[in-house]
């Protein structure tokens, strides 16, 4: 199944968060969510202790600008508008990215995000806000890691031993050269204190594997997914002592695109991605960064003392389309079942929201709640963050 996409014109008259019934897929439900912003991008979705959903995104004018803050909106219980957005972040000389919510053990919620000076993934920092009241409000923004160059994506997981699992991604420098992915790594931030200090593990044989997202699967096993920097396939790793130590990335049976995906285990068992069903097989669309539209602010010496240089690079520009949601019951190792959320070219070669030249569905986020419906948030064009909840009649005809 395929849904139409909106023509880009009309994404901001449609960003008032009320969720309506999409006509042409019977338990299917669409909204935009409200922002003041002319680009959006990177949702990621949580549940509250209270059984709010809140999604988190980065806005501003162009990922990577100083302009670039935190939002988070929020879907009460039987609510069916999302509510105007509140401004999480905002130091005016950063690009501040990649939010995520984590509600820990003890109740207290957690905002992360990243922090960087413009397209120098290389020299980012993650830092933290604190709730101490169920997530009505945040505390003042702390440094997590100072790791040059250190990067968020997904959620933190518990382990079955209570360790705190933090997968990052190290955007590591080319000497002589401004940051392009081409030889970023995987690596998880543990910590045994409850969120107090954190060791880095690095995850072997990794180059090129971004976004890791784990998932819990039996006992102390766990799996990992990853985003792929030559945009190839979606790659999959396995833990078996609780997200301590890992294989190396192998790829499976999805295409990826140099786009992020996220995976959660379904109470059913089985894994459900989101990601676009795309490669560079597919298309010979190419640009030479993420950030070729930005000027540096001056320098490659951006903090990090480590450089490497790279034997292959990385791929960008490939479409970021369809946005598609795949299932797999065998751990992760095959996805048979696949369905498209949104169709279209999934144009990227620009980042300009402003002209609305960018036409992408990516960065997608997924939850499930207690009645079995599956919760998407994702980029549409980079003007608007689309939401779409999945009941259970719509996935029961999944084939």
């Amino acid at each position: 199944m395929a849904y139409s996409a909106l023509e880009p014109q009309e994404v901001p008259s449609r960003m008032t968060g009320e969720i309506v019934a999409n006509t042409a897929e019977s338990g299917r439900y669409d909204a935009y969510l409200p922002s003041p912003c002319v680009q959006n991008h990177a949702a990621n979705l949580a549940f509250l202790v209270d059984g709010t959903l809140t999604c988190v995104w980065f806005g501003g004018t162009m990922e990577g600008m100083g302009d670039i803050s935190v939002y988070m909106s929020r879907l009460e219980p039987g609510a069916r508008r999302w509510t105007e957005p509140e401004k999480m972040s905002d130091d005016p000389a950063k690009s501040e990215q990649n939010p995520l919510i984590f509600t820990a053990p003890d109740g207290r919620v957690w905002l992360l995000f990243t922090s960087q000076t413009s397209g120098n993934q290389d020299g980012a920092v993650v830092k933290r806000r604190m709730s101490d009241d169920g997530g009505k409000s945040f505390g003042r923004t702390e440094v997590l890691c100072d790791i040059p160059g250190t990067f968020v994506r997904q959620p933190i997981i518990v382990n079955s031993a209570g360790d705190w699992l933090l997968p990052v991604f190290r955007c590591i420098g080319e000497a002589g050269r401004r940051w392009t992915g081409a030889v970023d790594r995987a690596a998880v931030l543990i910590s045994r204190d409850q969120g107090r200090t954190w060791t880095m593990q690095e995850v072997p044989d990794s180059i090129g594997a971004v976004h890791m997202n784990v998932v819990p699967a039996d006992g102390a096993t766990m799996v990992a997914f990853y985003r792929n920097r030559f945009a190839t396939n979606v790659l999959r790793s396995q833990s078996s002592d609780a997200g301590l130590s890992w294989t190396a990335p192998e790829a499976v049976d999805l295409p990826n695109n140099n786009s992020s995906i996220q995976a959660i285990r379904m109470k059913n068992g089985a894994i459900a991605m989101v990601y676009n069903h795309s490669n560079a097989s597919m298309s010979d669309a190419r640009r030479h960064s993420l950030y070729d539209e930005i000027e540096s602010d001056g320098g490659e010496d951006n903090g990090s003392t480590e450089t490497v240089a790279s034997a292959r690079p990385a791929v960008w520009g490939v479409p970021r389309a369809p946005l598609s949601l795949a299932f797999s019951t065998d751990g992760g190792r095959t996805f048979p079942r696949r369905i498209d959320l949104d169709s279209g070219d999934g144009y990227c070669l620009s980042n300009n929201s402003k002209d609305s030249l960018n036409r992408e569905f990516s960065y997608p986020s997924i939850v499930e709640d207690a009645e079995g419906r599956l919760h998407v948030a994702y980029t549409y064009f980079r003007r608007a963050i689309k939401y779409v909840r999945l009941d259970p009649p719509y996935l029961e005809n999944v084939e």
